[in-house]
C-alpha cells in the first residue's frame, strides 16, 4: 500500500525559508568570490605589466615584452661588465652597461639595478662609438629636466638616479635601430672585514620587493607594482621580471674582474657562489675573473684572508682634497685573554616565511634557526616568531630554553612553509618590546631576504621599539636586500651576517654565535687631533663584537699629533694611541666621508629633522663631492641630434632575471596572497549553491 506524505502549510513554509536562506548564503559567498577574483585579476594584471610574453625568446637574443593584450615589442637588452680594483680595505669599481637595441625602432631603455649599499657613486659617462660624453652632477629635478629635454629633441642622453642606497635606475634615451650605447659609472666603497676575512660583494640582480599599502594609481610601464600610500615610488623599485622557462637562458650577461692588492701576503682567495680563475700578478697582486659564462642571477662575493701573523690590527689612510684632510680608520679590537662570565640571554628568533623565501632560501633559514635553537643554554629564555602576510609567535612569551622547549621549537620550525606577503612591521612589533632588561642580554635574530620596499618606515619602527635589545640580521638567499639588512642591524646596534647557500649555514651561524656569546668593547670613543674641528662618521661608534672592526671616516683641518681609541673591554678600561704619522696615503677618502655623512643626514629625517633642511645639506655636500644621492643625479647629454623629429621613440623597462633559487609562482603567483582564501570561498559558495538546489529540488518533489 502506498502511503503519501502531504506536508502541512507550515512545513512547506519552513522548507521554502531554508531554501531561500541557503540561496542567500550561496549568493553572498559567490559575491565575495567574485570580488576576490576581480581583485586577483587586477593584481595579476598589475603584476604582469611588462612581463615577458615568451621567455624562450631570450634564446634568440631578442626579448619580447607585452605592451598590450596580444601585442609584443622588442626591448633593449643590457650586458654588464664590472672591473674592481682593491687596495687594502678600499675598492674602486667601474661598471659598464651596454644597452643593445635589437629592433628597427628608436628606444629609451630604463634599467633598475643594484649596487653595494655603501657605494659612493661619483662618475658617469656614456660612449657612442668613439665619442665619450662625461656626466654632470645636478639636483635631481634639474638633471631629470635636462634628460627629458634631450630625449624629446632627439639627442642621446643618460640619467643615473638613486632609488635606495643600494638600488639605482639608469635611463638611456634615443638608442638607434641595431645600436649599442655604453653607460659607465664608477663608485668607491670600504670592504667588509670580519674575523680575519675580507669580503667584496657585487650585487647583480634586484630581487622583487614586497610592497605594502593600498594602491594609489595604476601600475606604470617601468614596473609591475603600482604606487601605494606606504611606498609611493613602488614602480621605480620593481622592474619587470623574466618568467623562467625550461630550456631558456637568462638575460643580462655579466662579467667580473677583480685586481686584488691586499698589501700583505694572502692565505686564501675564494668565491663561494661563482667559479673563478685566480691569476698571480706582480708584487703579490691577484687577478680574479669569472670562469664560466655568467648572468645576473645572484650576487657575487669574493673573500680572502691574510696570513695569520699579518692580520691587521689597525689601518689608517689619509687624503688631502680641496683644502681639507680626510681620513679613514679601521681598528680591530683585541679579545679578552680569558673567558668572561656568560650573562643569561633572552633571544627572540624571527624567521621570514613569505613567498620570496620559497625554495633554497627557506631551507637555509630553517637550518640556521634549528642550529641557533639547539645552541641555547638552559639559563637562556627564547621565543620564535614567523611572519609572512601575518606574524605568529610560537609562545605567548619567551620561555626557558629547556631541552623539551628546544625540541618543541625545532619541530615547529621544521613545519614552516614559505607563502604570502612580507609584513615585517608586525614581526618587529612582536620581537622588539621597548623594555629594558638589566638582568639579561636581550638579542633579536632576524632571518630574512629583506625583499621589502618600505625600508624607511621599518628603520623608524626599529629605533622606536629597540629598548636595550640588540638586533642581528641574517641575510638569506642569492640576492638579499643588503641595504635593509645592514641599516637594520646598525639601527638595532647589532651585526649583519650573510648566508648565500645551505653549505654555509653552519660556518656563518657559528661566527654569529661567537659574537652573540662573546664580550664586546663597549662605550667606544675615538678622539682625533683637532678636537671640535673634526667631523667624524658615524658620530657615535657602536658597541663592537668579536672580530668586528671599528670603521670611522673623518674630515680634519690637520693630520698631526695622535688619535686615541678607548672603551671598556669587559670590566676593564682599554685605550690605544695611534700617531697620525703612521697613516698611509689613499684615494677617495673624501668621497667615502661624504657618503657616510649623506647617510647620516638621511637617517636624521626619521629623528625629526626637517626634509627641506636635509635636502639642502645633502645637495650641497653631494654637489661638492660629485655624488649620486636621493636628491642629486648624474646626467650626460650629447649635443648632436640623432633621432629625427618625425621618428617615434618607444620606451621599455629592461627585464631582469628572477634571483637564483627563487620561485616565480611563490613570489608572484596567478592570484594575490589571499588566493587560497578565495578558492575556499569559491568552494563554500559552490557547496551552498548545491545545497540550495537540492533543497528546491526536494521542495518541488513534495506533494502539495
Amino acid at each position: 500500500m502506498l502511503i503519501t506524505f502531504r506536508p502541512t502549510r507550515a512545513q512547506r513554509r519552513a522548507a521554502d525559508a531554508v531554501a531561500r536562506f541557503l540561496l542567500f548564503l550561496a549568493a553572498a559567498a559567490m559575491a565575495a568570490v567574485g570580488a576576490s577574483l576581480l581583485l586577483a585579476l587586477l593584481a595579476g594584471e598589475a603584476a604582469a605589466a611588462g612581463m615577458p610574453m615568451k621567455a624562450t625568446d631570450a634564446q634568440t637574443g631578442t626579448l619580447l615584452l607585452e605592451s598590450a593584450p596580444g601585442e609584443t615589442i622588442a626591448v633593449p637588452l643590457v650586458a654588464t661588465d664590472v672591473d674592481v680594483r682593491v687596495s687594502g680595505m678600499v675598492a674602486r669599481a667601474r661598471v659598464r652597461q651596454v644597452f643593445r637595441n635589437p629592433s628597427a625602432d628608436w628606444y629609451e631603455g630604463v634599467y633598475v639595478f643594484p649596487l653595494p649599499e655603501n657605494a659612493a657613486v661619483d662618475r658617469l659617462r656614456i660612449r657612442i662609438g668613439e665619442r665619450v660624453i662625461e656626466g654632470e652632477i645636478r639636483e635631481r629635478q634639474a638633471a631629470t629636466a635636462a634628460y627629458e629635454q634631450a630625449r624629446a629633441s632627439g639627442r642621446r642622453a643618460a640619467l643615473l638616479q638613486e632609488e635606495r642606497p643600494n638600488l639605482f635606475t639608469a635611463s638611456v634615451a634615443n638608442i638607434g635601430p641595431r645600436e649599442e650605447i655604453t653607460v659607465e659609472l664608477e663608485y668607491q666603497q670600504t670592504l667588509r672585514y670580519d674575523a680575519g676575512r675580507y669580503s667584496l660583494r657585487v650585487p647583480t640582480v634586484a630581487g622583487p620587493r614586497y610592497i605594502p599599502g593600498s594602491p594609489t594609481a595604476a601600475p606604470l610601464a617601468t614596473g609591475w607594482a603600482p604606487p601605494t600610500d606606504e611606498v609611493p615610488d613602488a614602480p621605480r623599485i620593481t622592474p619587470p621580471v623574466l618568467r623562467p622557462a625550461e630550456g631558456a637562458r637568462p638575460v643580462n650577461p655579466l662579467s667580473i674582474r677583480v685586481v686584488l692588492d691586499a698589501g700583505v701576503p694572502l692565505a686564501t682567495v675564494a668565491s663561494a657562489y661563482h667559479a673563478i680563475d685566480v691569476r698571480q700578478g706582480d708584487g703579490g697582486r691577484r687577478e680574479i675573473v669569472l670562469k664560466d659564462e655568467t648572468f645576473a642571477t645572484r650576487d657575487f662575493e669574493l673573500g680572502w684572508s691574510v696570513a695569520p701573523d699579518r692580520a691587521p690590527r689597525v689601518a689608517l689612510f689619509t687624503e688631502k682634497r680641496g683644502g681639507r684632510d680626510y681620513a679613514l680608520l679601521m681598528l680591530v679590537p683585541p679579545t679578552l685573554a680569558g673567558a668572561a662570565p656568560r650573562l643569561p640571554r633572552e633571544v627572540i628568533f624571527v624567521i621570514d616565511t613569505s613567498g620570496s623565501m620559497h625554495g633554497a632560501s627557506i631551507t637555509q633559514a630553517k637550518e640556521a634557526l634549528e642550529l641557533a635553537v639547539r645552541r641555547l643554554d638552559p639559563a637562556d629564555r627564547f621565543n620564535v616568531v614567523e611572519f609572512n602576510s601575518y606574524a605568529r609567535p610560537m609562545f605567548a612569551d619567551a620561555r626557558p630554553a629547556t631541552a623539551e622547549n628546544r625540541e618543541r621549537a625545532v619541530r615547529w620550525v621544521r613545519g614552516l612553509r614559505a607563502q604570502g606577503g612580507t609584513e615585517m612591521a608586525a614581526a618587529l612589533g612582536l620581537a622588539l618590546n621597548s623594555r629594558e632588561s638589566p638582568d639579561r642580554v636581550r638579542q633579536v635574530v632576524f632571518l630574512t631576504d629583506g625583499a621589502v620596499g618600505n625600508e624607511d618606515s621599518l628603520f623608524k619602527l626599529i629605533a622606536e621599539r629597540l629598548g636595550d635589545s640588540r638586533l642581528f640580521t641574517v641575510g638569506i638567499g642569492s640576492a638579499p636586500n643588503s641595504h635593509f639588512m645592514t641599516k637594520a642591524a646598525q639601527t638595532g646596534r647589532g651585526t649583519f651576517t650573510y648566508i648565500g647557500k645551505v653549505e654555509e649555514v653552519k660556518e656563518r651561524m657559528a661566527g654569529l654565535f661567537a659574537k652573540l656569546e662573546s664580550p664586546v668593547l663597549k662605550n667606544v670613543r675615538v678622539d682625533w687631533p683637532g678636537g671640535e674641528s673634526v667631523e667624524t662618521w658615524p658620530r657615535r661608534v657602536p658597541d663592537l663584537y668579536l672580530g668586528e672592526p671599528i670603521v670611522v671616516t673623518a674630515a680634519l683641518d690637520r693630520t698631526e699629533g695622535e688619535l686615541v681609541v678607548s672603551g671598556m673591554l669587559g670590566d676593564a678600561p682599554w685605550r690605544m694611541h695611534l700617531p697620525m704619522s703612521r697613516a698611509s696615503e689613499g684615494e677617495g677618502m673624501g668621497v667615502l666621508w661624504a657618503r657616510e655623512k649623506v647617510a647620516a643626514l638621511m637617517d636624521s629625517r626619521r629623528e625629526g629633522a626637517a626634509e627641506t633642511d636635509v635636502r639642502a645639506h645633502v645637495i650641497e655636500l653631494a654637489t661638492a663631492h660629485r655624488l649620486v644621492t636621493r636628491y642629486t643625479s648624474f646626467v650626460a647629454v650629447e649635443q648632436r641630434h640623432a633621432r629625427l623629429a618625425d621618428a617615434a621613440l618607444k620606451q621599455a623597462a629592461v627585464a631582469i632575471n628572477l634571483p637564483e633559487g627563487w620561485s616565480y609562482d611563490a613570489v608572484f603567483g596567478e592570484l594575490p596572497q589571499g588566493a587560497t582564501d578565495a578558492r575556499l570561498d569559491a568552494l563554500a559558495g559552490l557547496l551552498l549553491l548545491s545545497l540550495a538546489a537540492m533543497a528546491y529540488a526536494a521542495r518541488r518533489s513534495v506533494p502539495r
